[in-house]
């Protein structure tokens, strides 16, 4: 287990100041994390800071992200002449434009020890639930009726299943971990090939060429970041790739598939099924295709949303600004590309 390494501030005083979206709410800080921050920081609220942006602006060092809030642009920067740091409550950086934060020197950190264990979790329950069709037998269950065909609700049994791993990183290597205790046959196609004795490990098979994991896998799963190269890496072509019998499972973001391309293949027999905890838009219009296909299983983005892997997140995020406000190496660093 991760035992994040304890950093204090080095001169006396004030507390450094910390902004935060809001406390609470949608978009805001967890009230159970609250106590934990102010030890370390003194907090301020966005709606706080721009009621008082001429008096507290200075007195801003530190930025934590609470999913992707409080929005980081050019003219909020421009009004926190001593940001020294912006800790991300993920790994995802996709949201922010790191050269622009750059440039105002001001340092960048994700959460990657935090989250990678239970976003793991995330997409092999996706995996479970749609090989046994559980959102569909609940629905059967809870019905009035109960009437139904067993034929109509056979799944796809797991074990002996091959799985295709795309993005072979700190995630998708605990999804290999969790599949390998499945029984399931594992295929990967990552940037860079794993060593041999990882592979070995988790019984993994490279691919060098991702449609040769397309034509192979039972089920795809998408555990890579947003760049502008995997932006609808999954699209029409890839999708005809697949066995009509594969589900597909997308924990990454979004727009790493193309959802109308998507849309199409499930509703022609292209692919089996998919699962999504991740779509593009988030959420979906409430009229969306996705959302009226039986095929589809949809989460609002659960990846790390236990209270283990939240309250992780916020330690991480403490070490990376005291790191970044100490004059030490941020353990967590995001540079720009």
């Amino acid at each position: 287990m991760w035992v994040p390494v304890r950093v204090t501030i080095m001169e006396e005083g004030e507390l450094p100041w910390l902004l935060v979206n809001e406390v609470g709410g949608i978009r805001g800080i967890l009230h159970s994390h609250v106590p934990f921050l102010k030890k370390h920081f003194h907090l301020i609220t966005m709606k706080e800071f721009l009621e008082k942006r001429k008096d507290v602006g200075k007195k801003v060092q530190a930025i934590y992200l609470w999913w992707h809030k409080p929005v980081i642009d050019k003219e909020l920067l421009q009004s926190l002449p001593n940001l020294k740091v912006i800790a991300n409550s993920g790994v995802g950086m996709d949201h922010l434009d790191l050269k622009l934060i750059a440039s105002f020197g001001v340092k960048m950190a994700n959460a990657p020890r935090a989250v990678s264990s239970t976003t793991a979790d995330t997409g092999m329950a996706l995996l479970l639930a749609s090989a046994r069709r559980l959102v569909e037998v609940h629905n059967i269950s809870i019905s009035p009726s109960m009437d139904y065909c067993e034929a109509d609700i056979l799944g796809i049994k797991v074990a002996g299943a091959t799985l295709g791993i795309i993005g072979m990183g700190r995630i998708g290597y605990k999804i290999a971990v969790r599949a390998k205790a499945f029984e399931m046959n594992i295929l990967y196609h990552n940037r860079t090939r794993r060593k041999v004795q990882e592979e070995q490990a988790v019984g993994a098979t490279y691919c060098k060429k991702i449609d040769s994991l397309l034509q192979q896998a039972d089920f795809v799963m998408l555990v890579v970041s947003l760049t502008p190269q995997t932006h609808k890496l999954i699209g029409k072509r890839e999708l005809e790739l697949m066995k009509p019998t594969a589900t597909l499972i997308n924990i990454s973001r979004g727009a790493v598939v193309d959802q109308e391309a998507l849309v199409a293949a499930l509703q022609t027999g292209v692919i089996r099924a998919a699962a999504l905890d991740v779509t593009s838009p988030e959420p979906l219009p409430r009229d969306h295709a996705l959302l009226k296909l039986k095929n589809v299983i949809i989460t609002p983005h659960l990846g790390i949303k236990t209270d283990k892997a939240t309250y992780m997140i916020t330690e991480e995020a403490v070490e990376n600004i005291l790191a970044a406000l100490n004059g030490l190496p941020l353990p967590s660093e995001v540079l720009p590309s």
